[in-house]
C-alpha cells in the first residue's frame, strides 16, 4: 500500500517540458534529444525516468562526497552536483519521453552475442543478461534496470569494464560488479557490440 504524501525517486513525476528546457546544457555531450552522437556517452532518449533519476542523484552524491558514495564521474558528477530534485525529476520525464534512435549490431556478433546475452555462460558462472534487462534489453522501470538496448558500443563497454574493476559501484547489491567480474575482455567486446542494434 502506497501512504498518501509519500515522497520516493521511484513514484517521482517530473515535467518533461520543463525537463526540455533545462535540457540545454545536456545537449553537448547527449545531443538535443538525448541521442548522443558520441559513442562514449549514453544515449539516454527513451531510458526510463526512474533510472535516469537514480543515475542524477548518485552522480550528485558522488560529487558531494568525494567519490565515496554514490557514482562519480568528474564530468558528469560537476553537471549534477547544482541539480535541484524537481531539476532531475524534469530531465528523467524529459529524456524518458524520447525516442531512441537505434544502431546495428554486426553480423560476425550475433549469434555468439545472443548466446551470451540470453543464455549467459554456465562454466564462468555468468547469469543471462535477460534476467535484468529482458530479452530486448528494455530493462525494468520499477527495479530501475536500465534499458541497454540499442546503446553505443563505446559507452557499454566502457561501463562493463568499470563494473569490473570496481570503478563504478552503484549497482543494486553490487549484481553488476559481480557478473561483470565474470566477463572476459572478448566477453565484454562480444556483448557491446550485440547490443547496439537489440531491439
Amino acid at each position: 500500500m502506497l501512504l498518501a504524501g509519500t515522497s520516493s525517486p521511484l513514484f517521482a513525476q517530473g515535467d518533461a517540458e520543463a525537463g526540455k528546457a533545462k535540457s540545454a546544457v545536456c545537449a553537448a555531450c547527449h545531443g538535443p534529444d538525448g541521442n548522443s552522437p558520441v559513442g562514449m556517452y549514453p544515449r539516454i532518449a527513451g531510458q526510463h525516468a526512474s533510472y535516469i533519476l537514480k543515475q542524477l542523484q548518485d552522480l550528485k552524491l558522488g560529487m558531494t562526497s568525494g567519490g565515496k558514495e554514490g557514482r562519480y564521474d568528474p564530468v558528469m558528477s560537476s553537471m549534477a552536483a547544482p541539480l535541484s530534485d524537481q531539476d532531475m525529476e524534469d530531465l528523467a520525464a524529459y529524456y524518458a519521453s524520447q525516442t531512441m534512435t537505434m544502431g546495428a549490431t554486426p553480423e560476425s556478433v550475433v549469434d555468439t552475442g545472443h548466446k551470451l546475452f540470453m543464455g549467459g555462460n554456465l562454466e564462468k558462472g555468468i547469469p543471462a543478461c535477460t534476467a535484468c534487462h529482458g530479452p530486448r534489453g528494455d530493462g525494468h522501470s520499477l527495479a530501475r534496470y536500465p534499458d541497454i538496448s540499442g546503446q553505443h558500443p563505446e559507452y557499454i563497454k566502457s561501463q562493463l569494464e568499470k563494473f569490473r574493476a570496481g570503478q563504478r559501484a552503484n549497482d543494486p547489491n553490487g549484481m553488476m560488479r559481480d557478473v561483470a567480474a565474470k566477463l572476459s575482455d572478448n566477453d565484454i567486446e562480444l556483448l557491446s557490440k550485440y547490443l547496439t542494434g537489440l531491439h
